[in-house]
């Protein structure tokens, strides 16, 4: 069309330095963002080490590396034996628990969804294979992301998301292992389901979406709120209540890349090095010495998922 602009999609420039490390605790570097080129503006995304050698030059140092179907989970695996910066969580996502137990929704257009090989292994299988994964590998080190995803999906999907999402948490528990909770448009059936089963001791609502109430209640157990660059987002007031009722050591920071990238930068490509602009937005908001903060991340990085 005449007139218009193409969307940005270079790579936003690095933040300042972080005078502390810091961590990243959830992102995911199996899928580089869409139609990004490398960070020199030309070529291919960046590779895995680009990226962890980029954040790690900023001060984000340490990385949540997260798979949430079979094959990221299989590749997490293996990078985490490989890259001691980076520890795992592994899972089936919500929106593919229902894809493994045949559960789809018909496309807009009425015609079936496409069908995807991933998904002909059963759900109880698939979440079978995670559990051995987590099981058999001590660089993974939290179930996640789990939990509930009302954005999309009917009944019946909501119902195989609750099931998937039971299993999970018994499978933290099982293990010993954090859980990171995937929560979009369910906070009251999410909070229902830990209430009924009884969370694991470490228990993250990664991308926390919630309002001041619900950062209260999440508080009041003591479980942990991940705030990534929707925290920073100009409509995001509610999210920035909710950082002001949470004690500083129950917060967590991560990118979600290669989602949220934080502002001015949102739509652009996220990536590990910018959880450092997040870091910067928080402590503005709390009025806290940026050190201090990355130092308190840093430290409860450390109980929810052990050292490095």
């Amino acid at each position: 069309m005449a007139g218009s602009r193409e969307r940005d999609r270079s790579w936003p420039p690095d933040p300042e330095p972080l005078p502390h490390p810091i961590v990243d605790g959830h992102t995911h570097l199996d899928s580089p963002a869409p139609g990004a080129r490398g960070f020199d503006g030309v070529g291919e995304p960046p590779t895995v080490a680009e990226q962890i050698a980029r954040a790690a030059a900023l001060g984000v140092t340490r990385i949540v590396q997260v798979g949430c179907d079979l094959p990221a989970a299989r590749w997490t695996d293996r990078l985490v034996r490989e890259q001691p910066a980076v520890l795992g969580a592994v899972a089936i996502h919500p929106n593919e628990a229902p894809l493994h137990a045949g559960v789809q929704e018909v496309a807009p257009d009425g015609l079936p969804p496409a069908r995807d090989p991933r998904h002909d292994v059963g759900l109880d299988e698939a979440i079978a294979e995670v559990a051995a994964l987590a099981r058999g590998n001590d660089r993974i080190r939290a179930i996640g992301e789990t939990g509930l995803d009302h954005f999309r999906g009917g009944d019946r999907a909501r119902r195989v998301q609750r099931d998937a999402f039971r299993a999970h948490v018994a499978m933290a528990k099982e293990l010993g292992l954090a859980l990171q909770i995937h929560d979009r448009d369910a906070h009251a059936d999410v909070l229902a389901v830990l209430e009924r089963d009884g969370a694991p001791e470490r228990t993250v609502f990664h991308c926390f979406s919630g309002d001041a109430e619900m950062a209260a209640v999440c508080a009041a157990h003591g479980w942990y709120l991940s705030f990534a660059g929707t925290v920073t987002f100009s409509g995001a007031s509610a999210l920035r209540a909710a950082l002001h009722v949470v004690p500083l050591g129950q917060v967590l920071l991560e990118t979600d890349a290669p989602y949220l990238t934080p502002h001015p930068y949102r739509g652009r490509p996220n990536a590990p090095y910018l959880v450092a602009a997040t870091a910067r937005a928080v402590a503005t908001e709390l009025d806290l010495d940026l050190g201090d903060l990355c130092r308190v991340v840093w430290e409860t990085s450390e109980q929810v998922y052990g050292p490095w």
